[in-house]
């Protein structure tokens, strides 16, 4: 057999990627003719900077190349993160959308959100219904589609405080006053 299958490769692969903090998002394995590919996605829950990724294809290389059902044949082994296009479809995947602009297509509904806060199966959307600010919870179970949208300019900051507040790695809405903390003059003192 030139190539495993799918399934091969996420049982040779899922301890080892989440042994070094990753969730092995999907797998593909493509025959193509004399060359093949197996193309891995992972993610995790701090992202990945451009460091990680050449390590981790370094350890998936190595556990295929110990192992004997892979045979001789070529193949091109990609290691690549989701792209923004990418549905949301797990609960980690709500999680790590917080405070992102999704489309969320329900069963008799399509609507543009902001992803707030997750709750055992659940998730607070903010949106603008006729103007005004709104929140919703929904059922995940009940999203037909969810995906992630470019966005072109930074929220404001009314719409990321309902959303559940600024995630961390995240630039800061566009309309925040710049905080100082300024301390007050204790008591009794010539201050």
């Amino acid at each position: 057999m030139p190539v495993p299958s799918k399934e091969r490769v996420i049982a040779l692969l899922s301890d080892l990627v989440h042994d070094r903090g990753f969730d092995l998002e999907d797998v593909s394995v493509v025959s193509a003719g004399k060359h093949s590919a197996v193309r891995i996605m992972v993610d995790r829950e701090e992202g990945i900077d451009l460091d990680t990724l050449p390590a981790l294809s370094r350890d998936i290389s190595e556990a295929f190349d110990a192992v004997s059902d892979f045979g001789e044949v070529p193949y091109t082994l990609e290691i690549s993160t989701p792209g923004i296009d990418r549905p949301l479809t797990e609960e980690r995947h709500w999680r790590r959308a917080r405070g992102r602009k999704i489309r969320v297509e329900l069963a008799d509904e399509k609507f543009d959100a902001r992803v707030g806060v997750l709750d055992e199966g659940s998730v607070t959307l903010v949106f603008h219904s006729k103007g005004v600010l709104a929140s919703r919870v929904i059922d995940i179970a009940d999203v037909v589609k969810a995906v992630v949208q470019v966005e072109f300019s930074r929220p404001k900051a009314e719409e990321m405080e309902l959303a559940g507040g600024v995630v961390g790695g995240r630039p800061a809405p566009a309309d925040t006053d710049e905080i100082v903390n300024v301390e007050s003059p204790e008591e009794g003192s010539d201050k």
